[in-house]
């Protein structure tokens, strides 16, 4: 399996942030296996949207919630990343309280 579990929605608290809060965080290395997807589909219309990694960001977003690592945005890069065998994604990881 290439992730932890693949999941369908956000089941943590909504944490406020915008693209360029995201951008003050740095990017560390995050293994695929540890990863709980948000969604279940890569849905095209979503990749284009302006507020997604594919144009803006070069790191996917994970947020951490109660010890569980949740890939909010760049499932893209996730799946091109197994694709090509690497078990690690670069990402940028937010902490929410509560963990």
């Amino acid at each position: 399996m290439i992730f932890k579990r693949v999941g369908v929605g956000r089941p943590y608290p909504d944490h406020g942030l915008k693209a360029r809060d995201w951008a003050d965080i740095p990017p560390r290395q995050v293994r695929l296996g540890d990863l709980v997807t948000t969604k279940d589909t890569l849905q095209l219309d979503a990749l284009l949207d302006e507020d997604s990694t594919f144009y803006g960001d070069l790191f996917a977003h994970v947020v951490e919630w109660r010890g569980d690592l949740y890939l909010e945005d760049g499932l893209h890069r996730a799946l091109r990343a197994a694709l090509h065998q690497r078990s690690v994604l670069h990402a940028r990881v937010h902490k929410v309280a509560g963990t």
